[in-house]
């Protein structure tokens, strides 16, 4: 029997399609698991990247992995050909649909290709214990290439608040590279 992984490369640049057909594989479990098994994926892996690669590589490599997803996401789930407003509206649906968490907009300007957003009940954090270090470098880079695919622009985003950082909710300042 023949190795496909060997065969077939396609699997080193990820694609929407990699995601498969998550309705027929898991007829009976469905397509929903709890946050918790999410966050044992994402928070052990977050611990073999800092041990193998040191802390700042592993915070590049969870927001570059964001970033991809970010930009898959928006091409495969968001209506990109409308204006500002209903980009997000539609953003703020899918989010919320999936349970990733809520959006909202606190500040826009356009002038200054600078928006600032929060992520309430945030996939990624709400509910953790204080640690005093936001930790939402996954979210930056999916909020980053998002609003790159919508806006042709590269945008770099920073968590300024997070809610392992004290904060109830997190935050995050988006400004064109």
């Amino acid at each position: 029997m023949d190795n496909v992984f060997l065969q077939n490369k396609s699997h080193d640049k990820f694609t929407w399609e990699h995601l498969g057909n998550i309705k027929e594989g898991r007829g009976s479990l469905g397509e929903e698991m709890p946050v918790l098994v999410y966050r044992l994926m994402q928070f052990t892996l977050r611990e073999a990247l800092s041990r193998d690669l040191g802390r700042d590589k592993a915070d590049y490599y969870l927001q570059e992995s964001g970033r991809i997803a970010g930009t898959e996401f928006a091409k495969n789930m968001l209506n990109l050909e409308v204006a500002f407003d209903d980009f997000v509206a539609d953003l703020q649906k899918k989010l919320q649909e999936l349970k990733i968490g809520i959006l909202r907009l606190e500040h826009v300007d356009q002038e200054a290709e600078e928006i600032i957003l929060t992520v309430g009940e945030d996939l990624d954090c709400s509910g953790l214990p204080i640690s005093g270090e936001a930790v939402c470098n996954y979210d930056e880079g999916f909020i980053a290439g998002i609003l790159h695919v919508y806006t042709g622009k590269p945008y770099a985003v920073r968590e300024i608040d997070c809610w392992a950082s004290g904060d109830r909710t997190c935050r995050f300042k988006c400004n064109i590279k």
